[in-house]
């Protein structure tokens, strides 16, 4: 059975950024997503720094959004639960697969707008979960692209029983939008982190969702 879940996305320059934002949605989510841009895979740099966790009964993930995620897992990746790695980096998928998993962690690919699930295919199977951004990744408040659609929905038909997330542009508009195709992780930056009330902005946007669970 496969739950259906909002994860609030953080961005941070610095330690103090990164307290400050984690604490004003830890209470209210089981998953916290960190954003860790390198400046070098997109145009922008966030938590790309040793930084520090504060003790949580749910989970982390790493969205890497940085050319190199093996160096990045080599020197990280016991901070976090799950590690989210673009399909669009520098690596062997084959073995990024199996160090994570040696690493006692979860594993998921992340596709860009453009990038066809076709390259998913071959490693499905030994994925975790995947992540369609629905937007182009590195910053919050970037605008959603509804064509993005169609590639959850074909996803979830050759995969019933996988996670797919959606990150970029979730929003209370939005996000029936993607639960209808067929998403069951949801991933909001600027609505719940720059919303003035981000206890009501996550339980607004867990109220759009259809049904909490998918069989």
């Amino acid at each position: 059975m496969l739950h259906k879940k909002i994860i609030p996305a953080i961005i941070a320059r610095n330690q103090k950024e990164l307290d400050e934002r984690i604490n004003r949605v830890i209470e209210y989510v089981d998953i916290i997503q960190l954003d860790i841009m390198d400046n070098k895979f997109v145009p922008n740099s966030s938590l790309f720094f040793d930084f520090n966790l504060p003790k949580f009964e749910g989970e982390f993930e790493a969205h890497l959004m940085v050319k190199n995620p093996a160096e990045w897992i080599k020197k990280y990746a016991g901070k976090v639960d799950t590690i989210l790695v673009h399909m669009e980096s520098d690596y062997k998928p084959d073995e990024i697969i199996e160090k994570v998993k040696d690493l006692d962690k979860k594993i998921g690919f992340v596709l860009n707008p453009e990038t066809s699930i076709e390259k998913l295919k071959p490693f499905l199977d030994k994925l975790d979960q995947v992540l369609i951004m629905t937007v182009k990744p590195g910053f919050y408040g970037s605008p959603f692209l509804p064509e993005t659609l169609d590639k959850i929905k074909k996803l979830r038909e050759i995969k019933p029983d996988l996670d797919i997330e959606v990150d970029g542009g979730i929003t209370d508009k939005t996000i029936t939008l993607v639960d209808e195709a067929g998403a069951n992780l949801f991933v909001s930056g600027s609505y719940i982190i720059k919303a003035e009330d981000i206890k009501k902005a996550i339980e607004i946007l867990r109220e759009k969702i259809s049904k909490p669970t998918l069989v």
